[in-house]
């Protein structure tokens, strides 16, 4: 009895011991080995190395290497391969699986005509060189990016993103060579003077899901955003399913925690910016603008030699002494936000964040020791965490000030509280008078206008202070000065109480209806001459540079807003301000932008963002190859490890999936997790032969996708007989053509083929389909939603429909009929007659 008793604790501690082990993220057997053990590596974390090609009996079947790993496998398992699909068939195939459109008639005919032995080889370069092989396959890679036309969670407010939808399929088009395209969107704004595609090619990272709802924390849902973003790069890149390390130790992987928040350090240095993105028309437009106006500009240089010297002239007058400004740190009365956050910066500025209100009056208050006051400074400053930077919050970065009013209490008797008297203000932009935009409509009927800064002080609630410049010229900071009717004085100091009123935003929250205020910073001072400096911030910094130390384009940028002030130039500043009249609008795309500060990444105990545990500097897993000595440890730096030809994951995991865009299922089934729970792929060596091939033919895409084509195993009859379906019902051994649904996209393009009303045209906005109202109205959706439903383009190709829906995250499984979970990257096309998405 004794005896038992002894073996039964001995069980249990042995079970606690190994239990503690698989918490820590490490084997049991590991940890019973003890510490010092050397995790043996798993086949998947070695860098592929090219294998020999195996030797076949049946010679005659092989057209390229991968007929020699599947057909020496058949060989093995006593099977033999199908005969080649009739040629119908194959065209319907090949087309339907490089360009997701169906043959034509007449493309059928030309290849039956077709005798020649490359027949079917010149429909595959046709069709790979087809501008719709980018749509096709730029659709199975933005499914692993996220990619979506709204912010998800229950605002799910529409956005503009469309831009980098176009570099993907562009750069399928032009077969990019992979590594770069990874590069590009991992770190596309810190390669040397990176272009618009570039930056735009960072919305990878940004197709993250964005909570503005009320009562949010900005800072937990940035979280949110980047344990995302560390998936998509795990799952997308990787094929390693490193979020399981968020909260803990992998489970199974020698991933660490720590190792995980060393990655996210990499990525957590960036602001969440956006940009304004131009068209191919649009940019030649630009370039049209800024040449005519340079020509202009240096027509009025040379007819009046002595340019030189009247600007130095003006810029000493424009460059006397300024007010001696006092910058406060007020606090913010939550409850005056109508739920917006304003988060404190260390330049003491505001920056709002969180859920945009249209309508709102924020009150700050303050303490100051300054005596005679005589002025009230407002500075709107730009932030690349603002739409296209600021100032302001609407969806162009622009904002709307209804009145700026003031409040003054002796320090000693706070309760006694006088209106300060604002009796003029001045700013460094007036805006001419105009109606409010449509978008901004709060259903009032009330005639509501934007206009110079006296608005902001007339007591009017139709009137607002506006910034909006035009395109081109609207994102710059910009400044307002009060001057109040005498100055305030108190013994003991001044309590100040601000309110900031901003109720030219639309009537519905949820539509990106906002006209707020984006980043503000409050100053005083006490001077006797207070003034609005009429000259912008930027121009001021310039004018501090001496003429002779300043670049030409710096003089130049001078020079252009000097000669509007030149009468006798007002008939050339009047044609450039035609030229600029014509300046495109542009359209916003998320993007990633670097920091100057350095952000500090911490473990978060659990995942919680509020439990941080100890700072981590930027690294990469000890299981995984490590980045070159000396290398700066930033995106740029974490971007090329993601490609380098050691990376034992990265290779295989692309190849991998398309394969299981073929095929139906991948070599390794479980094309997110290369890791240790990983299906055994069913051709090993054929997986590190492809990797390999690759990587060493310049990470063509197309070359992989001609391979595949081309081969013996793909040509094959998909002809099921018993004794196959027997041995092998999925397919794996590939003993025959697949059988599997084609994707929804494609099943609708196919049935607009055959109507004859698909849209060929690629690239441009997303549409908004047909669909019936009440999608779109409460109860159906949260909160009413603008569907301009656009007829003269419903019958768009594939990857341009608009998805205003909450999107769905990646997951670690497979799609079946059994388990509906979404999985953009292993969403495997399940054989018939099983369902997929």
């Amino acid at each position: 009895m004794k005896q038992k008793k002894i073996s039964l604790l001995l069980v249990i501690a042995y079970s606690i011991f190994t239990l503690a082990a698989s918490l820590s993220g490490v084997d049991a057997q590991e940890a019973k080995a003890g510490a010092a053990t050397e995790i043996k590596r798993h086949w998947a974390f070695i860098p592929p190395i090219r294998p020999s090609i195996p030797e076949v009996q049946n010679r005659n079947w092989i057209r390229n290497s991968i007929d020699n790993f599947i057909l020496a496998r058949l060989e093995k398992e006593g099977l033999t391969p199908s005969v080649e699909a009739d040629r119908i068939t194959l065209l319907r195939r090949l087309s339907l699986d490089l360009i997701g459109l169906p043959p034509s008639i007449e493309e059928v005919d030309a290849f039956l005509r077709d005798r020649s032995p490359k027949a079917y080889e010149k429909q595959v370069e046709r069709l790979l060189s087809s501008p719709h092989y980018g749509e096709r396959w730029g659709r199975v890679w933005l499914d692993a990016a996220r990619y979506a036309d709204s912010d998800g969670y229950e605002k799910d407010k529409q956005r503009r993103v469309w831009f980098y939808r176009d570099w993907v399929i562009n750069s399928m088009n032009d077969d990019k060579p992979y590594d770069q395209f990874v590069i590009e969107q991992i770190a596309g704004d810190l390669l040397p003077n990176p272009t618009q595609d570039q930056l735009a090619a960072t919305g990878f990272l940004r197709n993250s899901m964005i909570n503005e709802e009320g009562g949010i924390d900005p800072e937990q849902f940035r979280m949110e955003a980047m344990f995302d973003r560390m998936d998509a790069v795990g799952k997308g890149i990787l094929g390693v399913t490193i979020q399981c390390a968020q909260c803990h130790n992998h489970k199974f992987d020698p991933l660490k925690q720590e190792e995980y928040y060393r990655m996210m350090a990499f990525l957590n240095n960036s602001h969440e910016a956006s940009i304004a993105a131009y068209t191919p028309a649009e940019q030649i437009k630009r370039a049209m603008i800024f040449n005519q106006t340079r020509e202009l500009e240096e027509e009025l240089q040379h007819r009046s030699p002595n340019w030189q010297s009247k600007m130095a002239e003006w810029e000493a007058m424009a460059g006397k002494s300024l007010p001696e400004w006092i910058i406060l740190k007020p606090e913010v009365d939550d409850i005056s936000t109508g739920g917006q956050k304003y988060l404190p910066l260390n330049d003491s500025s505001f920056l709002a964040q969180g859920y945009a209100p249209t309508k709102h009056r924020v009150k700050m208050t303050v303490r100051a020791d300054l005596n005679n006051i005589t002025a009230f400074r407002l500075e709107l400053l730009n932030d690349p965490n603002l739409p296209l930077g600021g100032p302001g919050r609407s969806i162009n970065g622009t904002s709307a000030l209804t009145e700026f009013e003031v409040e003054a209490a002796p320090a000693a008797d706070p309760k006694n509280v006088t209106k300060v008297r604002i009796v003029r203000a001045s700013a460094d932009y007036n805006q001419p008078e105009r109606l409010l935009e449509p978008i901004f409509d709060d259903r009032s009927n009330r005639k509501r206008i934007t206009g110079p800064i006296d608005f902001a002080i007339d007591g009017k609630d139709e009137t607002a202070w506006g910034i909006d410049a035009g395109p081109g010229r609207r994102n710059f900071p910009r400044h307002a000065v009060f001057i109040a009717d005498k100055p305030l004085s108190f013994e003991g100091g001044v309590i100040l109480t601000f309110y900031l009123k901003q109720n030219h935003g639309g009537w519905n929250s949820d539509d990106n209806q906002n006209n707020n205020l984006g980043r503000i910073r409050l100053s005083i001072t006490a001077s006797k001459n207070a003034s609005g400096d009429t000259l912008p911030a930027n121009l001021r910094r310039l004018l501090s540079i001496p003429q002779n130390q300043r670049s030409q384009l710096q003089n130049q940028a001078v020079f252009s807003y000097w000669r509007t002030m030149v009468p006798e130039w007002q008939a050339v500043n009047n044609r450039i301000e035609k030229l600029w009249s014509g300046y495109p609008q542009g359209s916003s795309q998320l993007v990633l932008n670097e920091r100057a500060e350095k952000r500090e990444t911490s473990v978060l105990r659990r995942g919680d963002f509020l439990r941080p545990e100890r700072n981590v500097t930027a690294g990469v897993p000890a299981f995984l190859h490590q980045l070159p000595v000396g290398e700066l440890p930033n995106r740029l730096s974490f971007a090329k490890w993601l490609v380098d030809r050691k990376s034992p994951t990265t290779a295989r995991s692309m190849v991998n999936r398309i394969w299981q865009s073929y095929f139906g299922i991948g070599i390794s089934s479980t094309p997110e997790d290369f890791g240790k729970q990983n299906d055994p792929p069913s051709h090993r060596e054929l997986l590190d032969w492809l990797a390999v091939e690759f990587m060493e033919k310049s990470w063509s895409l197309k070359n992989i996708h001609r391979l595949i084509v081309t081969s013996a195993t793909y040509r094959q009859s998909s002809k099921v007989t018993p004794e196959l379906l027997a041995k092998d019902p999925y397919n794996r051994l590939l003993a025959r053509g697949s059988r599997f649904r084609v994707d929804g996209e494609i099943v609708r393009d196919i049935a607009l083929a055959a109507s004859g009303l698909l849209n060929p045209k690629v690239g441009g906005p997303s549409v908004f389909p047909p669909s019936p109202d009440f999608l779109y109205l409460p109860p159906s959706s949260y909160g009413p939603k603008i569907w301009n439903e656009e007829k003269a383009r419903i019958d768009t190709a594939e990857p341009y429909t608009l998805f205003a829906i909450a999107r769905y995250p990646i997951r670690c499984c497979r799609l079946s009929m059994r388990r509906m979970e979404i999985s953009h990257v292993s969403g495997a096309r399940a054989p018939i007659p099983r369902c997929r998405h």
